[in-house]
Protein backbone atom coordinates (compact mmCIF):
# COMPACT_ATOMS: atom_id res chain seq x y z
CA UNK A 1 0.00 0.00 0.00
CA UNK A 2 2.80 2.53 0.93
CA UNK A 3 5.80 2.10 -0.83
CA UNK A 4 9.10 3.19 0.01
CA UNK A 5 10.72 5.58 -2.99
CA UNK A 6 14.30 4.47 -2.00
CA UNK A 7 15.42 6.81 -4.55
CA UNK A 8 13.45 9.72 -3.23
CA UNK A 9 14.74 8.85 0.59
CA UNK A 10 18.39 8.27 -0.63
CA UNK A 11 18.04 12.01 -1.82
CA UNK A 12 16.70 12.86 1.10
CA UNK A 13 18.95 11.90 3.14
CA UNK A 14 22.12 13.16 1.34
CA UNK A 15 20.59 16.35 1.15
CA UNK A 16 20.08 15.95 4.88
CA UNK A 17 23.89 15.14 5.30
CA UNK A 18 25.14 17.88 3.09
CA UNK A 19 23.46 20.54 5.52
CA UNK A 20 24.61 18.75 8.25
CA UNK A 21 28.58 18.57 6.86
CA UNK A 22 27.77 22.27 5.72
CA UNK A 23 26.68 23.38 9.38
CA UNK A 24 29.65 21.55 10.93
CA UNK A 25 32.40 23.34 8.71
CA UNK A 26 30.56 26.94 9.55
CA UNK A 27 30.73 26.04 13.25
CA UNK A 28 34.30 25.08 13.02
CA UNK A 29 35.84 27.58 10.76
CA UNK A 30 33.76 30.39 12.60
CA UNK A 31 36.07 33.31 14.19
CA UNK A 32 34.57 33.33 17.20
CA UNK A 33 36.00 29.32 17.86
CA UNK A 34 40.00 30.16 16.56
CA UNK A 35 41.44 30.90 19.82
CA UNK A 36 39.79 27.89 21.66
CA UNK A 37 40.78 25.64 18.67
CA UNK A 38 44.54 27.08 18.89
CA UNK A 39 44.57 26.60 22.27
CA UNK A 40 43.59 22.56 21.87
CA UNK A 41 46.08 22.32 19.07
CA UNK A 42 48.74 23.20 21.27
CA UNK A 43 47.55 20.78 24.25
CA UNK A 44 49.86 18.35 23.07
CA UNK A 45 52.96 20.01 22.74
CA UNK A 46 52.91 21.28 26.27
CA UNK A 47 53.27 17.95 27.71
CA UNK A 48 56.73 17.56 25.58
CA UNK A 49 57.83 21.14 26.93
CA UNK A 50 57.21 20.50 30.36
CA UNK A 51 58.93 16.77 30.28
CA UNK A 52 61.92 18.67 28.64
CA UNK A 53 62.05 21.51 31.57
CA UNK A 54 62.08 18.43 33.83
CA UNK A 55 64.71 16.44 32.05
CA UNK A 56 66.51 19.92 31.88
CA UNK A 57 66.12 20.64 35.56
CA UNK A 58 67.20 16.91 36.36
CA UNK A 59 70.26 17.10 34.68
CA UNK A 60 71.42 20.82 35.91
CA UNK A 61 70.59 19.19 39.75
CA UNK A 62 72.81 16.14 38.60
CA UNK A 63 75.32 18.69 37.20
CA UNK A 64 75.38 20.82 40.49
CA UNK A 65 75.78 17.59 42.87
CA UNK A 66 78.69 16.50 40.83
CA UNK A 67 80.15 20.05 41.21
CA UNK A 68 79.62 20.34 45.16
CA UNK A 69 81.33 16.68 45.54
CA UNK A 70 84.21 17.70 43.72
Amino acid sequence: MFGIDWGITGGIMTVLALVLFIAVAIWAWSPARKQRFDEAAQIPLQDDVEAQRDQHVHECSDSNDQEQKS
